[in-house]
């Protein structure tokens, strides 16, 4: 176990100053003080290594997450967020834009929809698996879209960004905003969205 978290303290490291394209087995196991060798008796490949930190960091992002989809310390929850990606920045560039994004959000929404699973209620408003999911991929959109900028939005802004078109469309609730009544229209919801947001 604690070959392993070398290996992957070392990836992560490494990651602070080069792209993971640049990183060989032989520089992780460098910095890891470790013979090349004995990193192919814990991972066949770097790709296996980055695929284990990707599960760490994915249970770390779904509980930093979680308080949104349920509409409780929604602003706190998302300033959390972000200041834990901005502190993993390097790695979550690599997470998110690399070679693996697509499968780091497919692997994150089925985690998350697994979870709305087995919390739904028929009385949730919305449903928990739709909000979930949306929040899910907004968030992961507006992670994707902030560490891709070159001039770098403070944490405040981008967790605003997210609270006002994800968060607050989706979960009124989460502003105050009760249920809508279903004889009040469409019209009338993004009226008092719209309300709300000013």
């Amino acid at each position: 176990m604690r070959t392993r978290a070398s290996f992957r303290d070392a990836l992560l490291s490494l990651l602070d100053s080069t792209p993971l394209d640049q990183i060989s087995i032989r520089d992780i196991a460098a910095e890891a003080g470790v013979s090349y060798t004995t990193f192919f008796r814990h991972y066949p490949t770097r790709e296996a290594l980055l695929s284990d930190i990707a599960t760490e960091e994915m249970r770390q992002l779904l509980a930093l997450t979680m308080p949104m989809v349920d509409g409780r310390g929604v602003q706190e929850a998302s300033l959390e967020l972000f200041r834990y990606v901005r502190e993993n920045r390097h790695l979550w560039s690599t997470l998110l834009t690399g070679g693996a994004g697509d499968a780091l959000r497919a692997e994150l929404l089925q985690t998350s929809l697994e979870i709305a699973k087995r919390r739904a209620s028929p009385q949730d408003w919305p449903p928990p698996d739709i909000g979930t999911l949306l929040v899910v991929s907004g968030t992961i959109e507006v992670l994707t879209w902030w560490l891709r900028q070159d001039a770098r939005l403070p944490v405040e802004r981008v967790a605003d960004i997210l609270y006002r078109f994800v968060i607050l469309p989706i979960m009124p609730a989460a502003a105050g905003v009760s249920r809508p009544a279903e004889k009040r229209g469409a019209r009338s919801t993004r009226k008092r969205i719209r309300d709300e947001q000013k």
